[in-house]
């Protein structure tokens, strides 16, 4: 339901109606909480249509929002060396902003102790019930919405010191082709065979939808984003020179940035505020996957409130944070070569332990396997080195010696 009575005090208020506070809304419903999730009404400060990529084996539990899904996977070397697999029983599932939000909405319009606020957030603050969430409703009147607990996915408006900082920044274009193009029982990953930046590495992303329809995308891990005009460039070197798709058509486009980082996001804010997402430092570093984490999050989340006991997990483990830091340094200090570096990774490692190391899920000996396919002296130098680099809050790497 929706609406904006000020008296109200919730057991929870979701601030953000992006992956994350969905995310939690839902699993807070599935648990009888009363929840709030407030959004952004329509206009600038609402995000255009994004997708959300994650793997999963089974049946999820937003399956209904899946638009796409691929068996097999594929990662083409600088040379177009191809790796491919079936990582079964995981499965490689594609998730529209917008599908995803109807879907949790539906939900949530079910629920008798939930409700949808359109409003603009300013100010998160602790009070003497709990928290609040300072407004401007979308009619322009104040709004104060008020919880036991805030739960706040706003993005951070700059990020906390690091050692590492790198950003996965990339422009897609929807396409459509003349004649069939594409196999729509395989995605591409990383296809290394564009020009790389001098600092960094940079790939293709080929998600098939039909045989003449996909998400064809120019990502880059580096320091610095590019103008619209070079994505634009990229792609269509990408899509001509190296796919050859011939004549297409772009049906729509998207561009996003994903901090990369080896940055601690606090998970907490306050008595009863809490960062969760993005926020809260649900990105995996090493790949800027976050959906899948999300999932995971908003599911402990609303567990531990329902026992009573209000809390965001951490959303990855010491260890695999530790990797991560290694290989964003190494990659940003240029002591590995990235395209060889991912391409070796994936032919000597199985993929679906692969996958399940990239989503926090291998044993500490699965570990240890996966790090001796490594470049193993330059790995060693690199985490030798970063106990003494200085965290930083300038925007930038450590610089390198």
């Amino acid at each position: 339901m929706t609406g904006h009575p000020q008296e109200r005090v919730d057991d929870a208020v979701v601030v953000g109606g992006g992956a994350a506070g969905l995310c939690l809304a839902h699993w807070l419903t599935r648990t009888g909480t009363g929840v709030t999730l407030v959004e952004a009404p329509d206009g600038p400060l609402r995000p255009a249509e994004r997708t959300w990529c994650y793997w999963e084996a089974g049946t999820g539990e937003f399956e209904e929002a899946v638009v796409a899904s691929w068996r097999r996977l594929r990662v083409r070397g600088p040379d177009g060396a191809v790796v491919e697999s079936d990582p079964a029983p995981l499965r490689y599932r594609m998730v529209r902003s917008g599908p995803f939000e109807r879907l949790v909405h539906a939900r949530l319009a079910a629920a008798p102790a939930a409700r949808v606020v359109r409003a603009t957030a300013h100010e998160v603050r602790d009070a003497p019930y709990g928290a609040e969430v300072r407004c401007t409703a979308a009619d322009g009147r104040p709004l104060v919405l008020r919880g036991r607990h805030v739960f706040d996915s706003r993005p951070v408006r700059d990020t906390p010191p690091h050692r590492t900082l790198l950003l996965q920044h990339f422009r897609g274009w929807f396409v459509r082709t003349a004649v069939p193009r594409f196999d729509p029982g395989v995605a591409d990953l990383m296809d290394f065979r564009v020009p790389q930046p001098g600092h960094g590495l940079a790939f293709g992303y080929v998600l098939p939808l039909a045989a003449d329809r996909a998400l064809v995308e120019y990502t880059e891990f580096s320091r610095a984003p590019l103008s619209t005009a070079a994505y634009e460039a990229s792609l269509r070197q990408y899509t001509g020179d190296v796919l050859g798709l011939g004549r297409f058509t772009v049906e729509s486009a998207e561009q996003g940035v994903i901090p990369m980082t080896d940055a601690r996001f606090p998970r907490r804010a306050g008595r009863a505020v809490f960062r969760i997402g993005a926020a809260g430092g649900a990105t995996r570093p090493a790949t800027g996957y976050t959906f899948a984490t999300v999932q995971r999050q908003g599911r402990a989340v609303a567990s531990a409130l329902g026992r009573g006991r209000p809390d965001v997990p951490p959303p990855h483990g010491r260890r695999a944070l530790a990797m991560d830091a290694v290989l964003l340094r190494a990659l940003d200090t240029g002591r590995v070569d990235g395209p060889r570096f991912f391409t070796d990774l994936f032919r000597r490692v199985p993929m679906e332990r692969l996958l399940r190391f990239l989503d926090g899920g291998s044993t500490p000996w699965e570990e240890f396997g996966i790090g001796l396919r490594t470049p193993v002296a330059p790995m060693l130098r690199t985490a030798a080195e970063l106990p003494f680099l200085v965290r930083r809050a300038t925007g930038r790497s450590e610089e390198s010696l």
